[in-house]
């Protein structure tokens, strides 16, 4: 078992669930509250990244690790248009940015990007080659 892919997927696991945005009168908003399917995605990341580290595939790890950061790329950018795109109704360009900047980002995502972390920066075992303790014999 690799103890530092528990440990970046146990990161990861806890920064899904931390406040990821605050919307203003609704509250802190975690993955399952941005979108359902996004959600379920992450925690399968989360998932393959226990499953490498229990299998020993430091590959599949370290693919956990890549897509998770992709996901939360995909994530933001899919906030920051969703509510350029909610205030849209407003007709005035200051007012569409006034409303848009009420929406606040929140400490969540740097403790998942370190989950990601931990897990991207994991490494294969160096294989030492023993010699034999029976000297070779010339025939």
């Amino acid at each position: 078992m690799k103890i530092q892919g528990v440990i970046g997927a146990a990161i990861m696991a806890a920064g899904g669930l931390c406040p990821l945005m605050r919307l203003p009168i609704i509250g802190n908003w975690n993955y399952f509250d941005i979108d359902t399917t996004l959600a379920i995605t992450f925690y399968v990341l989360v998932l393959l990244a226990l499953l490498g580290s229990f299998t020993h595939k430091i590959g599949l790890i370290k693919f956990a690790g890549w897509a998770g950061i992709a996901l939360v790329a995909i994530s933001l950018a899919g906030i920051y248009f969703k509510v350029q795109d909610s205030f849209g109704f407003l007709h005035f360009k200051k007012m569409v940015n006034l409303a848009s900047g009420m929406v606040k980002l929140k400490w969540g995502w740097y403790v998942i990007v370190a989950g990601a972390l931990v897990l991207i920066t994991i490494r294969r075992p160096k294989v030492v080659l023993l010699q034999s303790a029976i000297p070779n014999q010339a025939a």
